[in-house]
């Protein structure tokens, strides 16, 4: 007997955006397994490690917040920073565009300010805007518990957001007229099951990776600026360890590279 063909991976995550008719209802649902395999082999890359705890929260704010991008107009660009105290004290940062087909996150715990709350600081950028920023205190119940409490009190409508298990996310929002008893009252196997069970039509497909894009060149303009700040320690040790604020890799910049343009 043959063996059965192994189905290949795709290299990007792809999320549908589907309306389901008659309850007013956009589903975004994605299997997240390709945009986390981005994400191990840039922390394999840059030698980085994120503890147990934050790695499973991480992971599902990339999966939702990519989900979020999707139900958004094109030409946006997003960021979420959290900082938190549950399940313990650390700091989340997420930012994409669908413009760009990418997301980029990463949670920290080292100098992470002290807060007895959780909060989220939310921003909305268009081209030639100013941008658009939202402060949110959150409940202390899980990562979908805050992406629905920011629907409710940043987008002012409700929304429910489901773990369907082996890296597949789903986030139901409400729309005119929406179905709100039918939504809230949603569960795990309803929402596997939506396909079947309800008349619904698929919008759009937007694709994503896990990229943030950052390079030594890119970052060395910002060195050269502040030149007079790393003086010493560029006479020192003789190189600089620049750690990229989006997605946490860490860069040598040496003197010579500050000093090419200069010349």
């Amino acid at each position: 007997m043959a063996e059965a063909e192994q189905k290949p991976v795709e290299e990007f995550t792809k999320v549908e955006s589907i309306f389901v008719r008659q309850r007013n209802c956009l589903l975004l649902r994605a299997d997240f397994s390709p945009l986390f395999v981005d994400y191990y082999l840039h922390l394999m890359q840059h030698g980085l490690r994120n503890d147990e705890t934050e790695d499973t929260v991480l992971k599902k704010l990339l999966a939702y917040f990519t989900l979020h991008l999707v139900s958004r107009p094109w030409q946006e660009y997003h960021a979420w920073t959290f900082n938190v105290c549950t399940p313990r004290l650390a700091n989340y940062f997420i930012s994409g565009s669908s413009l760009t087909e990418d997301v980029v996150g990463r949670a920290f715990r080292d100098g992470v300010r002290e807060t007895d709350k959780n909060m989220l600081f939310a921003q909305n950028l268009l081209p030639n805007k100013e941008p658009q920023t939202s402060v949110i205190t959150l409940p202390d119940g899980s990562v979908e518990d805050w992406v629905q409490d920011f629907y409710r009190q940043s987008e002012q409508r409700q929304s429910r957001a489901f773990d369907l298990g082996e890296d597949k996310f789903a986030l139901i929002t409400a729309q005119p007229d929406a179905d709100h008893d039918w939504l809230q009252e949603l569960t795990v196997e309803d929402v596997r099951a939506i396909s079947e069970t309800e008349q619904t039509k698929l919008l759009e497909t937007r694709k994503f990776v896990f990229r943030c894009g950052c390079t030594v060149e890119k970052i060395l303009p910002v060195v050269r600026a502040m030149k007079h700040d790393f003086a010493d320690l560029l006479s020192e040790q003789g190189f600089l360890e620049i750690s990229c604020p989006r997605c946490g890799a860490t860069y040598k910049v040496t003197p010579e590279q500050v000093q090419q343009k200069e010349d």
